[in-house]
């Protein structure tokens, strides 16, 4: 509903909580990206790669912040793994075309 503050807030008791539940860690992560806390953001993407390696969501999380910030190479790898697990969802396909040409060399 827009109130992302409030959404930290209730999604930090549930990292304070659970610390070993991913998912957690992923949606607090999205609410920080709502709210323009990137850096929070990050470091909550981190920690649930670190506790779900697979974890997809957080993998094309990663990727939509990398992309945010410019890092087309970066973003693309994040892509690119996410891919891998899920070889078709709609918005990787389309975010991997969109990037490949930032990251490929130029024909002279």
């Amino acid at each position: 509903r827009g109130d992302y503050i409030g959404a930290i807030e209730h999604l930090t008791a549930l990292t304070d909580h659970a610390p070993d539940f991913s998912q957690g860690w992923y949606e607090r992560s999205r609410a920080f990206f709502a709210a323009e806390k990137f850096g929070p953001a990050v470091a909550d993407l981190e920690r649930a790669l670190f506790l779900n390696p697979s974890d997809y969501n957080a993998i094309y999380g990663l990727g939509v912040v990398l992309e945010h910030f410019n890092d087309a190479k970066a973003a693309y790898q994040a892509y690119t793994r996410a891919q891998a697990i899920h070889p078709h969802h709609e918005e990787v396909t389309k975010a991997l075309e969109r990037l490949k040409p930032a990251i490929a060399g130029k024909e002279l």
